[in-house]
């Protein structure tokens, strides 16, 4: 696969909900970088924080718009959503959605590297209403 290929496989795991299949794509340090900067090192420990995003975020989905390629980077653009889900309830007031873009290093077919930029203060909001209940 290409560079391009390699991170949209990578997108359209996302949109699977499969922690397995994502780790498949990763290399073994791959590193995850969230929109504020925090990272997670390591494919098991991004394979366990992917089930708990994916646990909190049942239906989390990305869309991209555009994409632009400079040898092993890869940038994506499009959108982000979900629904939070509380108590285990997917309510309507608990869905989000923000423009996104990421950042994808590629390494011999697998994802060295991804880097998340979004605004995600929906999703704080609807975290911090849940707390107040």
């Amino acid at each position: 696969m290409t560079e391009v290929e390699t991170a949209l496989a990578f997108l359209e795991r996302i949109n699977l909900r499969d922690q397995d299949q994502l780790a498949e794509l990763m290399t073994e340090n791959h590193v995850f970088i969230d929109s504020l900067g925090g990272e997670v090192r390591g494919r098991e420990k991004m394979r366990t924080g992917w089930q708990g995003y994916f646990a909190m975020c049942p239906d989390y989905w990305v869309s991209r718009e555009s994409i632009f390629a400079n040898g092993k980077q890869v940038a994506i653009f499009g959108e982000a959503g979900g629904t939070i889900a509380l108590a285990g309830k997917l309510l309507p007031e608990n869905q989000w959605r923000t423009p996104a873009a990421w950042l994808a290093i590629v390494e011999n077919g697998l994802v060295k590297q991804w880097r998340v930029y979004a605004d995600n203060k929906a999703v704080y909001d609807i975290l911090a209403k849940a707390k107040e209940n």
